[in-house]
């Protein structure tokens, strides 16, 4: 009788140890995803700055070189520098289309700690067997 309470203590107190390192693992996991929202929250509002200031600058040098185009050749075709001027714009419009659209295909949301997921599934899986 004295084994069987034996074992069943032992098999408590290394259920609490299992459950205690679980508990210190998804601790550990949510601290990570923790810093990892906050790095790609903060990398996105930069990126959010940084592609608004350029894009403004690139409105107005756009402007100004739209200008200067149909100023000096509006003597030659005035229809022409407004075309020339519509199909550089559509083109730099699909180039830039193309490049938000690899960037959509390309994106990795939270890839450190989904990795280390699959890692901590591992884990357990060999452990366990």
């Amino acid at each position: 009788m004295e084994t069987t309470t034996d074992n069943l203590r032992e098999v408590a107190v290394s259920s609490k140890r299992l459950l205690g390192r679980v508990a210190a693992i998804v601790e550990n996991r949510l601290e990570l995803l923790a810093v990892e929202l906050e790095e790609e929250r903060a990398r996105l509002f930069r990126g959010f700055l940084l592609a608004l200031g350029a894009a403004v600058f690139c409105f107005l040098a756009g402007v100004a070189l739209s200008v200067a185009v149909v100023v000096v050749f509006w003597e030659r075709s005035p229809a022409l520098a407004v075309t020339g001027l519509a199909v550089l714009y559509a083109g730099c419009a699909a180039w830039l289309y193309g490049n938000f659209a690899r960037l959509q295909r390309e994106w990795r949301t939270l890839p450190d700690t989904i990795e280390q997921l699959r890692k901590d599934c591992q884990c357990l899986e060999r452990n366990l067997k």
